[in-house]
Order: C-alpha cells, then sequence, then structure tokens
C-alpha cells in the first residue's frame, strides 16, 4: 500500500514577513539552495542533495522547511518526489528587488570572506 503524498503548508504572499525571509537567506546553505533554484529553476529534494553531497537529509529537510515556511519556496509533490520552486513572483510583489539584491551579491559576500586574513 502506498502513502499518500501529502500537501505542505505554505504561506500565502500577503503573510510572508520580510524578517521570516531575511532569516531563511541568512544560512549560507540555504542561499546556496536558493541560488541554484533561480539559476536552474525547480529541484527535486535530490538534486538539492547534490548541492552539498556530505549533508545529512535531516540537515536538509530543515533547510528546506525554513525556506518553504518563511515563503521563500514551494515544495509539492510530484509523482514520487518532491519539487522545490523558487516564489519569485510571490517575494517580488511583495518586496520587490529583494531577491535581485540579494542573490546579486551573495558571491559577492563568498569573495569577501576568502579574501580574510590575507596579508598585502
Amino acid at each position: 500500500m502506498m502513502a499518500a503524498t501529502r500537501m505542505l503548508p505554505h504561506p500565502d504572499a500577503h503573510d510572508v514577513h520580510l524578517t521570516d525571509v531575511l532569516f531563511a537567506l541568512s544560512d549560507p546553505a540555504r542561499l546556496d539552495l536558493v541560488r541554484l533554484i533561480a539559476q536552474d529553476g525547480p529541484q527535486t529534494v535530490a538534486q538539492c542533495q547534490g548541492l552539498e553531497p556530505g549533508t545529512p537529509k535531516s540537515t536538509l529537510s530543515h533547510h528546506l522547511k525554513t525556506l518553504r515556511e518563511a515563503g521563500v519556496v514551494r515544495n509539492v509533490p510530484s509523482g514520487r518526489q518532491r519539487t522545490i520552486s523558487l516564489r519569485r513572483d510571490d517575494l517580488d510583489g511583495r518586496f520587490p528587488g529583494l531577491l535581485d539584491a540579494v542573490l546579486g551579491t551573495a558571491g559577492d559576500a563568498d569573495l569577501a570572506d576568502s579574501g580574510r586574513g590575507q596579508q598585502s
């Protein structure tokens, strides 16, 4: 007997709060997930797992739950898998330019961190 795939709750666009979105995007692993989805389109959970192969499934599940509950991504059943997609239209409608600003500068923070501690 196959278990029914349940729909997970997602906040309505008008219930998405800036503090929740910023918190969700403040973690480097979650930001990498959002960057992957923004660049390559919707991903299955298995594809997301491949982003950082050593990450335990429970950690990935926590990251995806945090992003979903903040209203950043949508997690829907697709056959036997789940597909994760970016809620870009909802986020752009609620906070215009936020995703572009965060995703556009995400690589800059990595470069700044890699330059710390270097001596001239």
